[in-house]
Parts: C-alpha cells; structure tokens; sequence
C-alpha cells in the first residue's frame, strides 16, 4: 500500500508540474456552465484510530484501505479556466467508514481532446469505526487530473488523484498518556475515475491575444529596433504564424521577431503592428497589437576647441608653437584650419600653428583658429602670446677722462691740472659706489727708452691720488686697476666701468703693483725726512 501512495505522490507531482506548463487555451467551443462528475472512488486514510477494550488500555490501530467508495462533484464555472466546486466522497469496509464533505476552487487546462485540472478544497469529515462513535472533524483535499472529452456534453475522467488531509479528536476516549490518538492527523491518498456530464453554453471561449514590444524603444537615427511579439490563448497544436508592418523603417521579419532600420528616418514617433493567425482553426483565430517607437535626430553641437601657446612670452624675432585641442560632443570627424594672428606670421597644419613674431611690436598678439566638424558646425578659440619690451643695452665700459703728464724732469708726477681732472674721477666713482676704474697708463716711445716703467707709473700715480693722495679723496683701491696701454702718447687714460660690463680695450696689459710703486714728487725728500715724534 505504501508502494501505492508513493505512486499516487508522484502522479499528483507530475500532474502539477505539468499545470503550471500548460497555459489557458481557447477553443472553438464554448466552455460549459456547469459540470457533474460520478464515479468510483478507492481511499487509503493514512494513520490509526483507537481500539477500547474492558481489560487490556487503549491501543492504536491502522486505518485500512477502503476499496468501495463513491465520489461525486458538481463545479461551477464562473471562469473559461477556473470553477467553484462541491465534492463528496465516501468509503466503507467492514465497520470502518470515510466520508467528506468539501468545497474550493478548481483551476482548468483545456486542450482539444483533454482537460487537464487541480483543485485545493476544504471541508468536513466523518469517520466511523467499530470502537468508537461516528466522530466529525476537519479536512483538506489537494490533487488533480484528467478528463479525456468525448463529446461537448460527456468526458470520462481517466484518474483523479489526491492527497487528503483530516484531523479528528478522540479525547474523550483516549487517555492523556497517549496523545498520538487523542488528537490524530490523517494523511491518506484517494483515487477517482469516473464519467463527467457537462451542462449548458457557460463562459465563451477565451480569445487569443497577442502582445508586441520595441527595444529600445527609443533610438537614435540608424540605431535599429528589435520587435517581439507573444502570443496566448491560441491551440498549442497549432503553429501561429506573423504578419508585421510599421509606419517607418524598413522592416526585417522572423516569425515573432523583427528588426526595424531606422536609417534616414525623420526624427518621430512611429508605430509597429504585429498580425498573429492560427490558419487552422475556423474561428477565434487571430489576434493584433501594435506599439510605438520613438526616432530621434543626432543632436547637432558644435564642436568645442581651446588652444595653448608655448612659450605663452617672448621677445620679437621667435616663434611660438600654438596647440589647439578640439573635440565635437555628438562624435564628429573634425578639422582645425582657420589660423589668424593679429600680428606676426602664423601658418597651422592640422591642430597645431607656428607663429613667427619677426617684426612685431611689443604687446599682445592674439591667435585664433577654427574648428570644423563634419556638418559643418565650428567653434573658434584664441589664445595670446605677449611680445616682450626689447631688455636695455649691456652695460659698457666707457673712458671717463685723461690726463697730460707734459713735465719733462719728472714725467710721473701728477701734476694739479691731473689732479683736478681726478678730483671729477673721484667724485664720478663716488655717485656710481658699484662701478670700478681702470687707469690706463701711456708713454711715447722716447721716454720708453729712458724709463721702461714710466707707463705703468703713470697709471700707479694716479690711482695713489685716488686713494690716499693729500686731496684725501678716499676710493677704495680695490675698486680701480691699472694698466699700460700702446697709444705712444704722454696720457693716462681713466675708464669707468658699471656693474656688469667689462673693460675690452686691446692692446693694454695690467700693472704688477708689487713691481711698480708710487714715485713721491721729492723722492731725496721724502728719504731724508725723518718722522715727527709724537706730541
């Protein structure tokens, strides 16, 4: 037996399965009002029931299999696919009987040739035994089947097959100690087959429908659209074919499929429209719908462009090497011509421009270029480069004055008309405390012969007026150099040279002044004197 409703367990598994796979089919008949099924009926009940006794406790005692039995159900069907409905069943063997009363929903798979269906269904039960009094309880019924269909008005059901759930309370009888029979639960499995009577012209067959969908449903242009389409309620024998038109595009079809091309389509909205046709059923045959897809243009922004100039300052006479970056939001190919300079000459190969300032004026020059795409849609940007004020001349050394050394018995003495012209070296060095001097010495080539070093004296002498001679004059004898030059005359030649410039007078050499000292005016006077002694 256990083998059996192991069986039953599966068959109501397999029905239920396929339920759930099967959709609602519509049919060339109407489906019936109201249907009567009649039939045999076989039940296990599935748990125990107490047996009493006078001498020996309480004990329990399987349920046994009841093989005469009757069913009985009357459904109503408010729906082309489900049904309320009522149902008796009852089973009897030796002194046991089961009887239930219950009611529930039924839902209704049809096909052309058979119904297949499940129904959930609660209800009452009576149980009766030799030991105990007929006893009431409470009870469920799941399970399903199938019914093959002779006729619009007669089917046979094949197998029905549920599980079957009741509760019972034996408490009254049982004592505490033995709770599994006080209040047992039975799970048992029945089986039905039998005949249906169908009554009346009930619910219309339910039409097929079909449903169509765009995706994306919005593109831009040449971007394409994929159409699906679903159909239901249609037989499932039958092979539905498909007929698809749109308002715009051009339409590439496979069965419930289609692609539309939007290529050189206007920017709108547009409508797809899908004919679905069972050819070989007479009626409730066909079914359409339609959607909409919407087209829009490429957006049309111009391209957009900065540009950087290396360097961004310079003097007049160099070039300068222009950068623009451009880029065109919608995805264009662009061009970057267009070059344009307020001053200056600028020649531009693809993004990049080379300006030359030969010739141009100190100031701003601004550089502009444009930007292209392949609509025609530009965008311009500018970029400035300063010329740069020309920097002022390097410093120069330039010859400040000379002196004449005319006397002919000391043609090293710095004489007061030397000495004055000093006196303005010193106060020229004075206002310039960063310049330097150099004292270039000179000497014919007769007095040459007869004092070789009397150049360099010249240029020595004057540079001890400078420093430390009795008009005090004070310059730092760091600040001036002396030396010799080659112009063959009886001169001393004094430069000024500002900070940064250098002395570059060919053809003179400096003086070695641990060689060639200052020579006094009164050389025997100036041995012979002895120091004054202190006061």
């Amino acid at each position: 037996m256990r083998v059996l409703r192991r069986y039953s367990s599966l068959f109501l598994y397999v029905l239920l399965s396929g339920l759930m796979c099967i959709s609602s089919q519509a049919q060339d008949e109407t489906v019936p009002k109201a249907d009567i099924f009649a039939g045999y009926q076989w039940l296990s009940p599935g748990g125990k029931v107490p047996m009493l006794g006078t001498s020996n406790p309480v004990r329990g005692l399987d349920l046994p299999d009841m093989s005469r039995g009757f069913g009985l159900g009357v459904g109503y069907n408010f729906h082309p696919n489900v049904a309320f409905e009522g149902d008796y069943g009852g089973d009897w063997k030796e002194g046991y009987g089961f009887n239930t009363f219950s009611f529930g929903p039924r839902f209704t798979a049809r096909t052309e040739n058979m119904n297949y269906f499940i129904h959930t269904l609660v209800g009452l039960n009576r149980l009766s035994t030799p030991f105990v009094a007929t006893k009431n309880g409470v009870g469920a019924i799941l399970g399903g089947g199938m019914d093959l269909k002779i006729t619009k008005s007669f089917s046979i059901r094949l197998i029905e097959a549920d599980y079957q759930w009741t509760h019972q309370n034996f408490a009254e009888f049982v004592p505490a100690e033995q709770p599994e029979l006080r209040r047992p639960n039975y799970s048992g499995v029945r089986l039905r087959t039998g005949i249906v009577l169908n009554f009346g012209a009930g619910q219309a067959p339910v039409p097929p429908k079909v449903t169509v969908s765009a995706q994306p449903a919005e593109v831009m242009v040449g971007e394409p659209v994929t159409l699906t389409a679903n159909a239901t309620d249609f037989n499932p024998k039958h092979t539905v074919k498909y007929e698809w038109t749109t308002t715009g595009g051009k339409l590439s079809a496979n069965d419930n499929t289609a692609s539309v091309d939007t290529n050189g389509l206007a920017g709108g909205t547009y409508t797809a429209t899908v004919r679905a046709v069972d050819p070989k059923a007479k009626k409730n045959n066909e079914a359409s719908a339609s959607t909409k897809f919407t087209v829009k243009e490429p957006p049309k922004n111009p391209p957009t462009m900065s540009c950087s100039a290396n360097p961004a300052s310079l003097q007049a006479g160099g070039t300068v090497t222009v950068t623009c970056e451009c880029k065109s939001p919608d995805n264009q190919q662009i061009t970057v011509s267009g070059w344009t300079a307020s001053a200056g000459n600028i020649s531009g190969t693809g993004n990049t421009g080379t300006l030359n300032t030969a010739g141009a004026a100190p100031g701003a020059i601004t550089i502009s270029a444009t930007c292209t795409d392949a609509r025609g849609l530009t965008g311009t940007a500018q970029t400035q480069v300063t010329i740069e004020n020309p920097p002022p001349p390097p410093p120069q050394a330039s010859k400040l004055s000379e002196c004449n050394f005319p006397n002919k018995v000391k043609p090293w003495r710095v004489d007061n008309t030397c000495k004055a012209v000093l006196d303005d070296v010193a106060q020229a060095l004075k206002n310039q405390p960063d310049a330097k001097l150099v004292a270039v010495g000179n000497a014919d080539e007769q007095e040459s012969r007869k004092r070789k070093n009397l150049a360099a004296e010249r240029a020595v002498n004057a540079k001890a007026y400078l420093s430390g001679g009795e008009a005090k004059l004070g310059i730092d004898p760091s600040r001036i150099e002396t030396r010799t030059g080659s112009a063959g005359t009886q001169t001393a030649e004094f430069w000024i040279i500002p900070p940064g410039a250098n002395f570059t007078e060919p053809n003179t050499k400096p003086v070695d002044e641990n060689q060639v000292k200052p020579v006094p005016d009164h050389p025997r006077a100036a041995a012979g004197r002895k120091p004054k002694k202190a006061q």
